[in-house]
């Protein structure tokens, strides 16, 4: 172990872990607010939707695969891109990705915060949320909303304990995660049995059409992003080459199965139109109709769903928290942020650094409405998935005997129409920005620039720091490869 925080994290996640990160992202706050939106824009097509986005992923989820099992190294899709492509287009790649994962930590946060509360209210242990007022502030003249608050101590807890220990944030979010699907779980059962529960919801199936499919895959995708959350950790995962491609599969498909039971549970039950008007409380509203009341400690089908909306909430916090300073890690062991923020902490084994900034931009990004945060994570996923895919292909076509221990089938089908479906959710979800959220590509437009400017005062800071020292090294990879790619190098046939 070095003092000077040079050395690799260590190797702590089984594939059991490394699947319920994925499982912890994906299956968050959206399968709870998102089946009512896509109820209401495709009728009982929602269940569609959710099968079609999982389709779209699957397309991507075999890129990651084949590049996570080619390239074990931490950062994800960061880590991919900056094997294939330039400093300038990789440096791009891991701005945009960190910034998603650190928006997506401030919109679970909120999401996290409200929940909470009405979970309280349900047990009798707070008024209504809507009852409690602003919580004045110690030492200073100024109060805030609790939702804020809860917000703050959620992301608070949780860099905490990421920035101590990997193996017990990992492990967290197994125990986390397995609680949340154990509900839904609890959820079909109740539903699928109750009577209910008719096929003639479903009939006819597309009641606003086909075309109503379209936009309501492109607002809801986001409930799929999560299963490269995996690649991040790469290398604390053990034997990454296999227990990764394994880890993506099986979280991909498990949530697919989870979300097309729930959804078919809540439109058989409560109809597209009842699921529609219920908004973001749809899930809860179907709960509380067909599951019964005055159970001890569970009390009602509505309880339960705050309790697991409650874990899914911080599942998907905790995920992005390790995501988002992976990313950033990766990026400051490659010298495309500063050194400090790839050096791993001497004491407790984890990217001390890199997370304390994540949790900086968090928290800052709490202030943000909701909606702008959850379309602002969205499209600069939808962007990243789209170089992911090219990257494949750059690298298939400039080292074909690269070490893969696993290819995805049928190359290149597979990444082209990944490429292509992700455009056209892009292109959908830019329309509707446009239209109905300005602050949103503001800001995502504001964040390219500062990334622009941040890149080349990084690059004059390097080049200072190698006149000085007198070295014609530096920090590039090209000119100074790191381990984990002279290892890869070795590997090439």
């Amino acid at each position: 172990m070095s003092s000077h925080g040079e050395r690799s994290p260590e190797a702590n996640l089984s594939l059991l872990d490394a699947t319920m990160i994925g499982m912890g992202a994906m299956i968050g706050a959206g399968i709870f607010v998102l089946t009512g939106l896509a109820a209401e824009i495709a009728g009982p097509a929602a269940i569609v939707v959710f099968a079609l986005n999982g389709v779209v992923t699957a397309f991507t989820g075999l890129s990651y695969a084949e590049l996570a099992a080619s390239i074990p190294k931490s950062g994800g899709g960061y880590a991919f891109v900056r094997e294939v492509f330039d400093d300038l287009p990789s440096f791009l790649m891991g701005w945009m990705l960190w910034f998603a994962y650190m928006i997506a930590g401030a919109l679970y946060a909120l999401g996290f915060a409200p929940n909470f509360v009405e979970l309280l209210h349900v047990y009798g242990l707070t008024p209504a949320p809507g009852e409690i007022g602003a919580i004045a502030l110690p030492a200073v003249p100024a109060s805030v909303p609790p939702s804020v608050l809860l917000a703050f101590v959620a992301v608070f807890g949780l860099v905490a304990l990421n920035a101590v220990s990997t193996a017990a944030s990992g492990s967290v979010e197994t125990i986390f995660t397995a609680t949340k699907v154990s509900i839904l779980v609890i959820f079909v059962a109740f539903g699928a049995a109750s009577p209910m529960f008719s096929d003639a919801e479903f009939q006819p199936l597309f009641t606003n059409g086909a075309y109503a499919v379209l936009p309501a895959m492109g607002l809801t995708f986001i409930a799929f992003e999560g299963y490269d959350l995996i690649t991040t950790v790469t290398e604390e995962v053990k034997n990454p080459r296999e227990n990764i491609p394994k880890a993506i599969f099986v979280s991909l498909a498990a949530t697919v199965v989870v979300y097309l039971a729930v959804v078919g549970v809540a439109v058989g039950t409560l109809g597209a139109e009842g699921l529609a008007a219920a908004g973001e409380a749809g899930i809860a509203q179907a709960a509380t109709e067909f599951m019964p009341t005055g159970i001890p400690i569970i009390m009602n089908g509505g309880a339960i769903i705050v309790f697991g909306a409650v874990f899914s909430t911080l599942t998907a916090l905790n995920a992005v928290v390790i995501a988002s300073s992976r990313v950033a890690f990766s990026m400051g062991r490659e010298g495309q942020l500063l050194p400090s923020f790839g050096q791993i902490h001497h004491r407790f084994g984890t990217p001390f650094v890199a997370i304390l900034a994540s949790a900086v931009v968090m928290l800052g990004s709490v202030v943000l409405p909701t909606a702008s945060a959850g379309n602002m994570s969205s499209l600069f996923f939808l962007l990243s998935f789209i170089v992911v895919n090219g990257s494949v292909i750059k690298l298939r076509r400039e080292r074909p005997n690269m070490r893969r221990p696993y290819e995805m089938p049928y190359y290149p089908i597979p990444a082209v129409l990944g490429i292509v479906l992700n455009l056209v959710l892009t292109g959908v979800l830019v329309v509707y920005l446009v239209q109905t959220d300005l602050l949103a590509l503001g800001l995502s437009a504001a964040w390219m620039v500062l990334g622009v400017g941040a890149y080349y005062g990084l690059r004059q800071y390097r080049a200072r720091g190698e006149s000085s020292e007198g070295s014609a090294g530096g920090a590039r990879r090209d000119e100074e490869p790191s381990s984990g790619a002279e290892t890869l190098e070795a590997e090439d046939d």
